[in-house]
């Protein structure tokens, strides 16, 4: 076994120029939640290649998909990959802050960075099979595509579908976001709930605002000199203002929870005595658990009625995400780490090119170099139960989930594990400044400075992959203990799908287009 592990991390080094090129591929294409067309299609034709079947627009969503390879009979294991982008982030893979080319810096970009989170499982993904191959390991692997992570969007779907269903065990990486979190698995606090969800006003009959006598005799039947009605803008407006009002009376005090807002659709029409027809504005709340997200989504009901009211507004509500809170399995999350200490934490400082791109950047900000600019954390392991630890000194003892994230969804169904590698991450300046927020993102797409991640990242989970398929005691722990928790699939404890919606990809989202200029963010560049 000790050598397939070798072999696996020697077929990832062989492999790396290759990692690291798909990597840029995926960065550079910085295509945001629902509209990942390019990123998708990518996998789907290196999957296929690869020897994969693959099912394009699972669950009903364009940029989903699910590709199986089997090698006799044998466990099912899960992984997958995210490629979504967010707006507003298009920074270049440089040392100096730029949009990438011919690019609004408005348009997308990999803030996580998903592009290497995706490129690191599919690593590890291909060098388990290609072991599965040459030592005939059976066993199934089952690989998705999940889209628009960043509004929860397509694991409760694909959940409520059933294509988690037959998972013996899955595997869920993340790039680093905070400490202590990093080089470690996720031990008892997992990732939180999530409710996400569109509120659509809508002025169909301004005319019956207002009756006033004097348009009786009016030669225009719908007179422009009229009080006109508020109209969908107003509305929306009143549902903004009111819920940043109330919001801490929504759940209780000291409860560790978030809510944002983003306005998808305003207007429709121009500055003229004419209201606004629709407006349309999405919430989305990272909650602890599934009671306080109802709590919060009465609460904005409440709200967006009572704008739609004074607005002279119809309204309604369409769901965008309902994600689970996470579920621990320490088999797997100590199944994974012991791979992870295996292969050892990422190195950064250690790598000339790295440090040299990571000087470049300090000297351009006008700070001094240092010989050793990365973060210590980044290249030190830190086991699970300490990082847990860690993680419980800054929450109340009765939280039982923190931070949001939809691999959530995985856990309900499957023993999972959730993985953290470092991202390169530079020390604080001596003199107090903060590192302005494109220095993460561009250290994120530069080659030198991300690969150690994706390599370490690669090797961790295709090790665990072939653990999961060789030591069946493990897999075995590993499922009684899903047992124990949940009472099985339908038992007493588990957490059935909350996902009763179709796929939310029709919304205006944000999104490049073609035009007569070229290809393009919505917003051009000029």
């Amino acid at each position: 076994m000790k050598n397939i592990k070798n072999e696996i991390l020697a077929w990832v080094d062989d492999n790396a120029s290759d990692l690291s090129d798909w990597h840029q591929t995926i960065f550079n294409y910085g295509e945001t939640a629902w509209r990942e067309y390019k990123s998708c299609a990518w996998y789907v034709n290196r999957l296929r290649e690869e020897g994969f079947e693959v099912e394009e627009g699972s669950g009903g969503m364009p940029t989903a998909f699910c590709a199986v390879w089997k090698n006799g009979d044998g466990p099912t294991i899960g992984s997958y990959a995210e490629y979504d982008a967010v707006p507003g982030n298009c920074q270049a893979a440089d040392t100096v802050q730029r949009a990438r080319d011919n690019l609004s810096e408005h348009a997308g970009g990999h803030t996580d960075p998903h592009s290497a989170l995706g490129i690191s499982s599919l690593g590890g993904l291909l060098a388990a099979k290609k072991m599965m191959e040459q030592y005939n390991i059976p066993g199934t692997l089952k690989y998705f595509g999940e889209p628009a992570e960043k509004v929860r969007g397509s694991k409760p779907i694909h959940a409520a579908n059933g294509y988690y269903d037959d998972l013996d065990a899955a595997i869920s990486f993340h790039p680093f976001y905070m400490l202590p979190l990093s080089n470690t698995t996720r031990w008892n606090t997992h990732c939180g709930a999530a409710y996400a969800m569109i509120y659509t006003f809508e002025c169909k009959e301004p005319e019956t605002w207002l009756s006033q006598s004097d348009e009786a005799d009016s030669p225009i039947a719908a007179s422009h000199a009229s009080a006109r009605a508020p109209g969908a803008n107003d509305a929306l407006m009143q549902m903004y203002g009111t819920s940043k009002l109330l919001k801490e009376s929504m759940v209780a005090a000291g409860t560790g929870w978030s809510m944002n807002e983003c306005i998808l659709t305003a207007g429709q029409a121009t500055a003229d005595n004419l209201p606004a027809q629709i407006a349309q504005i999405q919430y989305i709340m990272r909650v602890p658990d599934l009671e306080m997200a109802e709590t919060v989504t009465r609460v904005l009901d409440q709200n967006a009625a009572a704008a739609a009211q004074i607005s002279h507004c119809s309204w309604k509500k369409d769901w965008v995400c309902k994600s689970r809170p996470g579920l621990p399995n320490h088999v797997m999350a100590q199944l994974t780490y012991d791979n992870l200490e295996f292969v050892g934490a990422p190195k950064f400082n250690e790598g000339k090119a790295a440090v040299k791109k990571a000087q470049e950047i300090q000297r351009n900000l006008g700070l001094d170099e240092m010989d050793a600019p990365f973060m210590t954390e980044c290249e030190e392991l830190i086991s699970p139960q300490d990082a847990e630890r860690e993680l419980r000194k800054q929450l109340p003892e009765w939280q039982k989930n923190f931070t949001s994230d939809d691999y959530t969804e995985f856990c309900w169904h499957a023993p999972t594990v959730r993985l953290y590698i470092a991202r390169p991450t530079l020390k604080a300046p001596d003199n107090g400044k903060k590192y302005p927020a494109w220095v993460m993102n561009a250290l994120g797409g530069i080659p030198e400075t991300i690969d150690p991640m994706i390599l370490c990242a690669s090797k961790t989970i295709g090790n665990t992959i072939i653990d999961l398929l060789t030591k069946p005691e493990v897999l075995a722990k590993a499922k009684e203990e899903f047992e124990e928790r949940t009472g099985g699939v339908g038992g007493e404890n588990w957490i059935a799908p909350q996902c009763d919606y179709p796929s939310p990809h029709n919304f205006r989202w944000p999104e490049y287009i073609e035009t007569e200029r070229g290809v393009e963010w919505w917003i051009p560049k000029n």
